[in-house]
Order: structure tokens, then sequence, then C-alpha cells
């Protein structure tokens, strides 16, 4: 069971409850909540805020394909996972991504919540640019987008 969205800052913000609603079953013995927030410092510069963004449709594919692989690579085949991440400008504190894993089992909920949010950070075409309090910004180094060869 799976559930991928990128969530327009504008509109709403990512939500727990959502998450928590999402994972919820008494097939399951295991849940962990990752959030990722905005941090005040990066670099040895102090951060006000992060503006996100994304290629979604390539952003959900590569969610969708995470999920998919661990069920060989990780051998967990019975599991709900709820990911969201944020597009657009979030203030310190804000959370940019939630992923919410629910399993029959700790070890399988531990693992797998560390492997989806590690993938994602290698693989997830999502970028990021830093405001910082002398009104300067950055666009962080991230990952180029790779083409699969047919």
């Amino acid at each position: 069971m799976l559930h991928t969205k990128i969530i327009d800052i504008k509109e709403k913000k990512i939500s727990l409850k959502e998450a928590e609603e999402f994972i919820s079953s008494s097939d399951y013995g295991a849940s962990i909540y990752f959030t990722g927030t905005v941090r005040n410092q990066n670099n040895n510069k102090s951060v006000i805020g992060i503006t996100y963004d994304s290629h979604d449709d390539l952003v959900l594919k590569s969610f969708k394909e995470i999920y998919e692989e661990t069920e060989k690579k990780l051998n967990i085949q019975n599991k709900a996972v709820f990911i969201e991440h944020a597009k657009g400008y979030l203030n310190l504190g804000e959370i940019s991504i939630i992923i919410a894993i629910a399993c029959k089992h700790r070890d399988q909920a531990y693992l797998l919540s560390r492997y989806v949010i590690e993938e994602i950070k290698k693989r997830s075409p999502i970028w990021k640019k830093e405001h910082y309090t002398d009104n300067q910004s950055d666009w962080l180094k991230g990952n180029p987008i790779i083409h699969e060869k047919n």
C-alpha cells in the first residue's frame, strides 16, 4: 500500500494526521514516522528558510520505484508507505518531508524507513535553495536527473 504526493506549500501543509490515518491498520505491529524539517544552520551559515523545487512526475515515479524494489531488496512485502514532500518556501521548523511506514515487525519498519529516505536523497529530483540571514541565498548541490537507457 503506497501513498505519494508533492505538496504545494501555498495550498496546504504536510499532515502527520493524514500519514497516521493512511498507515493505521491492525495488520501491522510497528509504525515509524520520519519528518525532515528546516533547520537554522547549514555549512556554517544561518538559515531562515528553504525553497524546494522538484520535477514532480519524476519524483513520484522515483518514490514508486523505491517502494516497489523494497520487496526484493529488503524482502518486505506486507507494508504501508506514505511519502509526501513539500514544494515551495518553508520557514524554520516546517516539515519538508514525511515518510510514514507500517510493517508487521519493528526491525522491518526501521530498515524500510531508513532505506526509503536514503534512496529519495540519492535519486529523487528535488532541489533546495537556502535563504540566509544576510539576505543571500544558494541552490544546494543536488543529484542530476538520471535517464534510463531503453
